[in-house]
């Protein structure tokens, strides 16, 4: 990921979505306090330089990795598009979902949530030179106890839940990994306004990826080139 940004800050590479999974691994941010980490877990516990508190990354999520240049944009409007693409993603599945309004001077409820106020997909970015990194992990059927280990998003008492969940409650059935990521897909398919040009939808690709730390299953890419630049 940190080439991809070298690259799109360079210009070399256009704007990408990443839509993968990977096996079970806990991040969190260098701001993190100590007391809100797992103690006691075999799940692989890792730093990394996006923004947010610790979440939970594994089986049965969808996650997503946004490559993007900025150009002119803010950070929260580029967070406010992808709260928003998923909550469309989500209704296009049968799924009802709402983003929430962080109060003053209290931890961040940036993400998805059901209309009962429990997490469904955790949002954490970074922004170097105008480009973005990391994105977000949407639970599809996840082990929802790996969230018990620690703090989730640095929220005490937050619920966590998924699609497989919501699913049982509303008596239907449980989206594929391959439904989900293609709603996902659509819905973010089209780049935010003011951020990059037409989706050159010639340019998906199919590949899988191994980085130093962890292997990484196969993903989906959908590349936007900013006919401008």
């Amino acid at each position: 990921m940190q080439q991809w940004v070298r690259q799109r800050q360079e210009g070399t590479i256009r704007d990408r979505l990443v839509l993968l999974t990977h096996p079970a691994v806990i991040t969190y941010g260098a701001r993190t306090p100590h007391q809100e980490l797992p103690q006691d877990t075999a799940i692989p516990l890792v730093e990394v330089d996006r923004g947010g508190q610790a979440t939970y990354h594994g089986p049965g999520q969808l996650i997503g990795y946004l490559v993007a240049n900025l150009r002119e944009r803010g950070p929260a409007d580029i967070v406010r598009w992808m709260e928003n693409g998923l909550i469309s993603a989500l209704h296009s599945l049968g799924f009802p979902a709402v983003r929430r309004e962080t109060p003053p001077r209290q931890q961040s409820l940036v993400g998805v949530w059901t209309p009962g106020h429990e997490k469904l997909a955790s949002i954490g970015m970074r922004i170097r030179g105008g480009v973005t990194s990391h994105g977000f992990a949407l639970n599809i059927t996840p082990d929802l106890d790996a969230f018990t280990a620690f703090t989730a998003c640095g929220l005490p008492g937050v619920r966590m839940t998924s699609l497989e969940r919501m699913a049982a409650s509303l008596g239907r059935p449980v989206p594929s990994q391959e439904q989900a990521r293609d709603a996902v897909a659509e819905a973010l398919g089209a780049p935010p306004p003011d951020v990059v040009g037409a989706v050159d939808r010639d340019t998906t690709v199919r590949a899988s990826l191994t980085t130093d730390s962890i292997e990484v299953g196969s993903f989906w890419v959908s590349a936007a080139m900013n006919e401008t630049a």
